[in-house]
């Protein structure tokens, strides 16, 4: 399984961004999908993630109300949309996949995208 992220850039604080993540081979629809993000000089860290039925989704406390999760089956995609972002949102942005259970955990994860770089400026 191959996971491309793309979507990011540069962005003004209070500005929003959709990241996208496209799979292919593997069973995509049969994966749960997840978010994560990884700021200079720190560890990868959740931002959120979602059940492979579409229909839970979870999210770290820092983006809740402000970030949502969404996937399309039939296009082998995940989405984050980015709203109200702020400057500590700034990171490179990973989608993952897990066949199991995803959950938080980037160790329950099996497929890790390249990243997308975003930077939200002051």
């Amino acid at each position: 399984v191959q996971l491309q992220a793309f979507g990011g850039g540069t962005v003004p604080s209070g500005g929003s961004l959709r990241l996208s993540c496209t799979a292919s081979g593997g069973t995509f629809y049969s994966y749960d999908m997840g978010w994560f993000r990884q700021a200079p000089g720190k560890e990868r860290e959740f931002v959120a993630a979602i059940h492979w039925s579409g229909g839970s989704t979870y999210y770290t406390d820092s983006v809740k109300g402000r970030f949502t999760i969404s996937r399309d089956n039939a296009k082998n995609t995940v989405y984050l949309q980015m709203n109200s972002l702020k400057v500590e949102a700034t990171a490179v942005y990973y989608c993952a996949g897990a066949r199991s259970y995803g959950s938080s955990r980037p160790g329950n994860y099996e497929y890790w995208g390249q990243g997308t770089e975003v930077t939200v400026s002051s």
